[in-house]
């Protein structure tokens, strides 16, 4: 029944078949079911108009599922009672997948070793492939006392499971999932009526509709009151249309009295669909500001290209990058094309969104996975109009169903938010929007102030040693290539002067506080002089680990492998620590659960240690934190950029949102309070992440009139990378770190694939993990390096076990990817396999 993509399967496969009746038609689809990678033919019911492209929902064994129709079928085979043939429920939304974004989805799923279907959920908003769902849920009135003595401990187990949760209601998967051999017990269970098995139907989107007011006549009835007559102006002057709840407002008037205008004949009242969008402040209009003449030339290329071309702007932080981007997209939009804008952090939307609607305005949209499920939805519904527009968005946003699509920028492009890592599949937003960009015919700029590594070698290494200011002249074969550079900032404004102060030799003064003494003078100034500033610490949280002083005991998360984190919330609160990797908390205890002495200390600095220390040194200084904890409602980034750039706070303390672009004039310091943290990092990408963030941050400094300073805070100030910093070196960093890369065949040089595995058995983790390396070096051949199996870096996250093997493909060797489907079949159910390709951290 089930076939590979690509040939349909309805019976025998090889039986001869019969033309379909001119009273039936019949249709091919990509069915949306987990372990299910094959086309099913369904019956199309003659009052449903559907065609190829159609996300629609379909009937699949017990349940409903989601679904792509594919092609149209003629024939059946010949021992096949058409009446067996399932009819399609409904069609979800019509004629979705262009050729090039079905070819996109098509190399995505290729490339990165993932189902089709997967790879298409990921490209939709949540929602529109709706699936039922198999769930489990407790008969509390038919269990007895003391049940778990009758059943076995798999039962007992899933008993137990069960009654943790309020409604005592899972979904299967997850109890599976959760337990070894579930199978067993939910069988014994339903055997005993004590639980019960039952689908959840699929939701689908649902359109917001809400009242509209019309105005049908062009002049007033003489009888209507002046109050009346005032109310009819105001809807004129919203140009006859307006929404109920809205005109109530503007007109200051009530529901009922728009009633009596309806009952006299001079508007409708009736339901309509209102866009859900996202909220936004209102902006004041911008025009296209001067450029440098670098910023011209840069633009001159970018007009220029009228096809598919890589562009790479390398323009250092204040350069003016936004402002070629915005000239850029300015004559697409007169054109009807659409531009695509991808940011990688969603922290840094609100800012350049609000450049872009000062331009652009309302025909700029945000995408992202903050938004609600109604506004993805809906926006994305409005990108298939075809209506020039800028869609601006993190990574999940390269999927956007812009259909006249004629520039695609990868804003930051170096930095690892475009990778996904959590789910799949686990694709690179920058291969990604190079492909689109191939596929739709248009160029792709990639900006940063610090390029990755595979984009200098790809693009960079292209021009002169020297790396010119100037474009390269592309030559065959394509795709086209460019270097665009931007060499100084905006108004020949000077690249903040970078301090590095050795803590050793604080330490050695008996200075113990977290800030030196050039930070605190620093700090102090900022004051004195009304100015802001930025403190930058890598982690989140107060303290990052608890230990006993006398025993050296430190507190763990018992779920995963690593220490847990003090979080302080306020003065006198109880103490609660927390894990970084399963949200897993507990009370800070009085004492040492290894030898009960009372001498627990807080060891290691985060987000809130910095920012108490700070209030407690600075007591004027208003410091605002901006971290994962305090941006994780909606609309918070916006609330607290605005905030600041208000001057209602005056130290910015914040983590690596920090680094991503912030445009922040009034910022004259930036102090990086401990750096040491990204250098020492059992990671070959580590020297170019700390560059490129410490260069990012620095960068914050000396945007607006007044000159910026940066002090950055080391215990190794000879590290090359904080040397390369403090002399805003990108050439210099490169030529030292690229030789090292390429000696050990890693990217950009070499390929890598990383298989991961993880599972609840640890043992059969390993041995998993053993057999497949095993198959590895049977299979790959030469030109490839294999690593392990080895424990992954944190072996045990949220009770589940994890292990790696690493595939090294030397530079010209052949990447031989294999089949995750055949290695799936060597696993165990109990441990789960994915492959990262190209993956950017190794753990």
């Amino acid at each position: 029944m089930v076939s590979p993509l690509g040939t349909s399967v309805v019976a025998e496969p090889r039986s001869p078949y019969q033309v379909s009746s001119s009273d039936e038609q019949w249709i091919e689809v990509l069915v949306d079911c987990p372990g299910i990678q094959g086309l099913y033919t369904y019956r199309i019911p003659r009052e449903l108009d559907l065609k190829p492209g159609d996300i629609v929902s379909v009937p699949f064994g017990s349940q409903v599922v989601g679904g792509i129709a594919i092609r149209w079928v003629t024939s059946l085979p010949n021992d096949l009672d058409p009446s067996r043939v399932r009819e399609v429920e409904d069609v979800i939304t019509s004629g979705f997948f262009p050729s090039a974004y079905w070819e996109l989805l098509h190399r995505v799923a290729q490339y990165y070793c993932t189902d089709l279907i997967t790879v298409i959920r990921g490209a939709l908003p949540p929602g529109l492939l709706g699936r039922s769902q198999r769930r489990l849920r407790l008969k509390p009135e038919t269990i007895p006392p003391g049940a778990e003595t009758f059943c076995s401990p798999v039962a007992g187990q899933l008993l137990r499971l069960l009654r943790s949760q309020k409604e005592g209601d899972y979904s299967a998967q997850y109890v599976q999932r959760e337990i070894r051999g579930a199978s067993r017990g939910i069988q014994e269970l339903i055997k005993r009526g004590w639980i019960e098995s039952y689908l959840e139907p699929p939701k689908t989107p649902q359109t917001k509709q809400q009242q509209a007011v019309t105005l049908v006549v062009d002049s007033f009835p003489l009888e209507l009151t002046p109050r009346q007559v005032e109310v009819l102006q105001v809807l004129r002057q919203q140009g006859g249309e307006c929404w109920l709840t809205d005109l109530i407002k503007l007109g200051k008037t009530s529901s009922q009295m728009l009633k009596k205008l309806e009952e006299k004949g001079c508007i409708v009242i009736q339901f309509q669909e209102r866009l859900r969008l996202l909220e936004q402040p209102d902006v004041n209009s911008d025009r296209p500001k001067e450029l440098t003449p670098s910023q011209q030339e840069s633009l001159k290329v970018i007009h220029s290209l009228d096809r598919f071309a890589e562009v790479l702007l390398h323009g250092i932080t204040g350069s003016g990058k936004t402002e070629v981007y915005l000239q850029a997209i300015a004559p697409l939009l007169n054109q009807g094309k659409s531009a695509l804008v991808l940011v990688p952090e969603i922290g840094l939307t609100p800012q350049l969104t609000d450049r872009f609607r000062a331009r652009f305005g309302h025909r700029v949209y945000v995408y992202h996975s903050e938004l609600s499920d109604g506004e993805r939805y809906d926006t994305w519904r409005q990108m298939l109009t075809g209506e020039p527009q800028v869609v601006i968005g993190t990574r999940s946003a390269i999927f956007a169903p812009l259909p006249n699509l004629g520039l695609i920028i990868l804003d930051e492009e170096h930095d690892s938010s475009f990778k996904q890592t959590q789910i799949l599949p686990t694709y690179h937003a920058r291969t990604v929007a190079l492909w689109r960009g191939e596929l739709e015919n248009c160029p792709v700029i990639l900006g940063s102030a610090t390029p990755s590594l595979e984009t200098w070698v790809k693009i960079g290494e292209k021009s002169s040693e020297s790396s010119p200011p100037h474009p390269l002249t592309p030559s065959p074969p394509l795709p086209l290539t460019y270097y665009l550079s931007l060499p100084e900032r905006i108004q020949s404004r000077p690249l903040p002067p970078v301090k590095i102060v050795d803590m050793r030799q604080e330490l050695k003064l008996g200075n113990r506080s977290i800030f030196s003494h050039s930070l605190q003078d620093a700090l102090q100034e900022l004051e004195d002089k009304k100015k802001q500033g930025i403190l930058f610490i890598h982690r989140r949280g107060h303290s990052t680990f608890v230990s006993c002083r006398s025993c050296g005991y430190v507190l763990e998360c018992p779920h995963c492998d690593v220490s847990l984190s003090y979080h302080y919330t306020h003065e006198g609160a109880t103490e609660l620590l927390r894990c970084h990797y399963c949200n897993y908390s507990q009370i800070q205890p009085n004492k040492c659960p290894e030898c009960q002495s009372p001498y627990l200390k807080f060891f290691g600095s985060g987000t809130q240690k910095v920012t108490q220390e700070l209030s407690h040194l600075f007591p004027n200084l208003r410091p605002l934190r901006f971290d994962s904890d305090t941006t994780r409602t909606k609309g918070s980034h916006r609330a607290l950029l605005t905030q600041f750039a208000e001057g209602k706070a005056d130290i910015l303390v914040g983590t690596q949102m920090l680094t991503k672009g912030l445009d922040l004039a009034q910022v004259t310091l930036v102090g990086v309070v401990a750096a040491d943290g990204l250098l020492h990092l059992s990671d070959y990408r580590a020297a170019e992440r700390a560059f490129q963030t410490l260069t990012q941050v620095a960068g914050r400094a000396g945007r607006g009139d007044d000159p910026g300073r940066v002090i950055i805070q080391t215990y190794t100030p000879e590290h090359p990378v904080i040397q390369s910093v403090r002399s805003h070196d990108y050439q210099g960093f490169i030529e030292a770190e690229l030789p090292q890369r390429e000696a050990l065949s890693y990217p950009p040089y070499g390929r890598l694939i990383l298989v991961r595995l993880s599972g609840t058995e640890g043992v059969e983790v390993q041995q998993t993990a053993e057999i497949l390396a095993d198959i590895f070096w049977d299979t790959i051949g030469r030109g490839c390096e294999i690593l392990g199996p080895a424990p992954a870096n944190i072996m045990r996250i949220a009770r589940r076990y994890r292990w790696n093997i690493l595939l090294k493909f030397e530079p010209n060797a052949e990447v031989i990817i294999p089949d995750v489907n055949e290695l799936k079949k060597v696993c165990p159910q109990s441990v789960s396999l994915t492959l990262d390709v190209d993956p950017l951290r190794i753990d």
